[in-house]
């Protein structure tokens, strides 16, 4: 028996797998070669890819225009072009921003920044606190000093001692005296502090001046171009009141202390710290030093850097309300 010719195969398109062809049959058309029944297996060389259908040949290029904006007729126009009003309200807000930052910082000695400088009514205000103040609003019997320890711990002081407000006459060592000369003396209020576990023991004072403003703009130039509150032979004597932790607090229990001239008021602060046992100190060091974080005397190991500094910055924060006070009472 003769074999049927098979119907001619119909003419497709190749496909990306390919087709089999039948095996064993007759055709009328030229014989096509079998197709793989699988694809090859891709060459362990790497191919390069045909440039043609790389991303680099075939990628827009992209212009960036000048972004448009729409004005007040809907026609399209630069938005990086301003109109004359826009200019205007930029000024007005401009000069309105100014105003506001300097009327903060007229005020902001107030709150806490020494380095303001106050109104000529407050200045005045300030100098007569010394008399028209209580001393319990000067120098409270408690003083609260959230974080003022080391590493950020509370601290809480205790008034132990009031001296009665007098002038200036022994109560400075002779080079401190010489150097607070020039704004005169026209009363000096002190107390002395010790802490909760009565370890410690730190005079607080509040100097005032006969100087003006410019007198004490000048003499707190002096301090710290000269860095005067950082010499130990500058140091504030304490006050030592019998009877109390700080009967044996002198002149040679001084561990640390600070000094400041203030610009806005007729006033320098300071404070001075030591062991409340009476212990003598070699080495004494300025409260900036032993409140570094590296510092490793044992007045810094102490926390007595902390004392004479913490203590100090909050009188100063009392005695900035007071002013606040007095200078906003109808004259």
């Amino acid at each position: 028996m003769r074999p049927v010719p098979a119907d001619p195969a119909p003419d497709e398109p190749a496909t990306a797998f390919g087709r089999p062809a039948a095996q064993g049959t007759a055709t009328t058309r030229p014989a096509t070669p079998p197709r793989p029944a699988h694809r090859p297996t891709a060459p362990s060389a790497p191919v390069a890819p045909d440039p043609a259908l790389s991303w680099s040949a075939t990628r827009p290029v992209v212009s960036f225009g000048e972004p448009e904006g729409y004005d007040g007729d809907a026609r399209p126009r630069p938005l990086g072009r301003r109109g004359a009003s826009q200019a205007a309200a930029a000024a007005v807000c401009l000069v309105l921003g100014l105003g506001l930052i300097s009327g903060a910082v007229t005020g902001s000695w107030l709150v806490g920044d020494s380095g303001a400088e106050g109104s000529p009514s407050s200045f005045a205000a300030a100098s007569s606190l010394w008399h028209s103040v209580p001393v319990d609003q000067l120098f409270p019997p408690t003083v609260q000093g959230r974080g003022a320890g080391p590493g950020g711990a509370d601290r809480t002081w205790t008034r132990i001692a009031v001296a009665p407000d007098s002038g200036c006459k022994d109560a400075f060592d002779p080079l401190l005296r010489k150097a607070l000369a020039p704004v005169g003396c026209e009363r000096l209020l002190r107390a002395t502090y010790t802490d909760a576990t009565e370890s410690y023991v730190t005079t607080v004072g509040l100097l005032f001046t006969t100087a003006d403003a410019p007198g004490m703009t000048a003499l707190a130039n002096r301090f710290r171009k000269e860095r005067l509150d950082r010499r130990s032979d500058l140091m504030p004597l304490p006050y030592a009141a019998k009877g109390t932790p700080a009967a044996g607090f002198g002149a040679p229990q001084r561990a640390s202390w600070t000094v400041s001239v203030l610009t806005e008021a007729p006033v320098v602060v300071y404070a001075v710290s030591g062991w409340a046992d009476g212990r003598t100190v070699d080495d004494p060091q300025p409260a900036g030093d032993a409140m570094e974080a590296d510092a490793t005397t044992a007045v810094a190991q102490a926390g007595l850097g902390n004392e004479a500094q913490g203590l100090a910055d909050r009188v100063e924060r009392d005695f900035r309300k007071n002013v606040r006070s007095a200078s906003e009472q109808p004259s």
